[in-house]
């Protein structure tokens, strides 16, 4: 876990010095994105909850590595969680994130492109609300402060800097320690290119 924080602090600080460096425009760009989460938490045995319905806001930097790669950093606040509900009671977890995803992007075509790499997230606020018969409780419980997986995504960028994006977060850090429960993001992004 050391490593890959590592990793993508050296990564970062590196894109950082190659946009100020940048000869052309096309070497690097930044720009702000927001959109859609359809956000839910999977077991040790692939067994999924029902999605928690929030948003994701932030900022990213891509910088060209050739004609056919770039590689992007991003700073986003993403609202995560699920929902569980049955007959006795509706359980509903909110875990909003400072997540710095890494990403290694392939554009097949000028426009069109394939994303995928790892991300570490930061838990900055937890809430845990049960409704049972018509009451509600609500309690507040601090999962572990790091989250750490990977993403995968698909993208489509214009010439104009409108960048219109799909990704999913396959979590592979645990939750709670005490449970074997790993996040799961589905996002939904629109984004403007500086």
């Amino acid at each position: 876990m050391r490593i890959l924080i590592i990793m993508m602090a050296f990564i970062l600080s590196h894109n950082i010095n190659a946009q100020s460096t940048a000869k052309a425009d096309k070497d690097s760009s930044f720009g702000i994105k927001g959109g859609y989460n359809l956000a839910s938490v999977r077991n040790s045995d692939g067994d999924e909850t029902d999605q928690r319905h929030g948003f994701h806001i932030g900022f990213f930097n891509e910088s060209a590595l050739s004609n056919l790669l770039s590689i992007q950093t991003e700073l986003t606040y993403s609202q995560q969680g699920y929902e569980f509900e049955n007959s006795s009671y509706r359980l509903t977890q909110k875990i909003d994130y400072i997540n710095l995803p890494l990403m290694l992007k392939l554009y097949p075509t000028n426009v069109f492109y394939l994303e995928a790499g790892p991300q570490i997230g930061y838990a900055i606020s937890h809430k845990e609300e049960v409704e049972t018969f018509g009451l509600s409780s609500t309690n507040t419980y601090e999962p572990n402060s790091f989250d750490w997986g990977m993403n995968f995504g698909v993208g489509f960028k214009s010439e104009m800097g409108v960048v219109l994006g799909a990704r999913y977060h396959y979590g592979l850090g645990k939750i709670y320690d005490e449970t074997s429960y790993y996040n799961n993001v589905l996002q939904f992004s629109l984004g403007f290119e500086f």
